[in-house]
């Protein structure tokens, strides 16, 4: 599944320590946007340590799933690419 996760994040130390938690799940698209191709466990990896960083009465994260059709929809305007899932991977 398509996720596109954004966040804003006042502090610089968490906002930093965010950007690189989701880093290991996904693209960067833009400074505080994310696209993320996730099986249901990752997804949930991710969250839980999202959740372990974000504190609730200051920060605001936001994943939204985007289902095959609103994906194919993207439009990307300037420079950029929408993230894709590779055929193969290198390890």
């Amino acid at each position: 599944m398509f996720y596109l996760v954004s966040y804003d994040i006042p502090d610089d130390k968490r906002r930093t320590k965010l950007a690189k938690t989701i880093k290991d799940f996904g693209d960067r698209v833009q400074y505080s946007v994310f696209e993320c191709i996730l099986d249901k466990n990752l997804l949930d990896k991710m969250a839980d340590r999202i959740d372990k960083i974000v504190v609730e009465k200051e920060d605001s994260v936001r994943i939204y799933s985007l289902c095959a059709n609103c994906e194919r929809e993207i439009r990307v305007m300037g420079k950029g690419e929408v993230s894709k899932n590779e055929d193969v991977y290198i390890i």
